[in-house]
């Protein structure tokens, strides 16, 4: 297993250079930033802070503002920073990757926010399985299957945050909330399942491939299927609502064969990217421009980017040989 601490880069590594912000909505749930390139839309979610606040600075400034810069909140320790940061993110990942096929889930009737559980429940029998993170309605799964949930903000029946160093390393499940990649937890929480079956689920989730050398078996997160009804439900409060409304569970199995090829897909898309950099850098040194290239960050980005992705491709190309 790769070090979990490198999923920082590998998210900034599918910040778009060039999207701008064009909306961002703090719900009492959910906060959602929707950014725009080239004229298309796509949104983005990650899990509100809890703890509210009335002391940001940054309120009424971050329309129009580059993606990569609000994404890069996502490293601040700030948790409302944090979870913006992260939601541009998703934003940007939403708009730029191609999932592969995967399983659209229909809503659980009468708990839609428990879709993942009722999915993956025929594999758990007799199973030990541990929740990170508390979800409405999961006291019914501590009752009758004796799951474990760890919440930083215990409720009754859930255990705190210092459990995790003591349950998951005998675990067969982990149902690890994607809250974790902002909140900074998800590095020692990763490392800690590694034994396990790891599902990484929730809102939050980033669809990236990489996710599997930081020993996550399974992605649980959400499409956009009513962008307009998703804002409207998390700006009038809405938690659980917006399974019923604004999004769809989705799960992707990302074992060698299926991270291989979504990588070649992401190798292929940005070599092209990198070739018209490369192409249009060309033909601004042609008609005699002596300054430095005016997109020579977002080509250094790229070939980070590729570098990344052909080392991450070669591992799971060796492991498939």
């Amino acid at each position: 297993m790769d070090d979990p601490k490198r999923i920082y880069e590998c998210l900034l590594d599918y910040c778009s250079t060039t999207a701008i912000i064009d909306q961002v909505s703090i719900g009492l749930v959910w906060t959602i930033c929707r950014s725009q390139l080239s004229g298309r839309q796509q949104s983005g979610l990650a899990m509100t802070p809890q703890s509210p606040t009335r002391t940001l600075r940054w309120p009424g400034t971050l329309v129009n503002k580059p993606v990569k810069d609000i994404a890069r909140w996502v490293l601040q320790w700030e948790p409302y920073q944090a979870t913006v940061g992260m939601a541009a993110l998703n934003s940007s990942i939403n708009a730029c990757t191609q999932t592969p096929p995967g399983m659209s889930l229909h809503p659980h009737p009468g708990a839609a926010n428990l879709t993942v559980f009722e999915h993956f429940l025929p594999q758990l029998k007799e199973k030990k399985v541990v929740v990170i993170g508390h979800y409405p309605g999961i006291e019914d799964y501590i009752d009758n299957y004796g799951w474990q949930v760890v919440e930083r903000q215990p409720a009754a029946g859930d255990l705190p945050d210092p459990a995790s160093e003591f349950l998951l390393p005998e675990a067969d499940w982990v149902f690890l909330s994607a809250s974790t990649i902002p909140n900074k937890t998800f590095p020692r929480l990763a490392q800690l399942s590694q034994s396990a079956t790891t599902v990484l689920m929730g809102p939050t989730v980033p669809w990236l491939a990489e996710l599997q050398s930081f020993g996550v078996d399974y992605l649980a997160g959400v499409e956009v299927v009513n962008e307009d009804a998703l804002f409207q439900t998390a700006q009038e409060g809405g938690g659980v609502r917006i399974f019923e409304t604004g999004v769809q569970y989705k799960v992707i199995a990302i074992n060698d064969e299926v991270t291989a090829s979504w990588l070649k897909q992401q190798i292929a898309e940005t070599f092209a990217g990198k070739e018209r950099l490369n192409l249009v850098m060309e033909q601004w040194y042609s008609a005699g421009n002596n300054e430095r290239f005016p997109q020579y960050a977002e080509l250094q980005a790229v070939n980070q980017k590729l570098s990344r992705l052909d080392l991450a491709y070669k591992k799971v190309w060796d492991r498939l040989e």
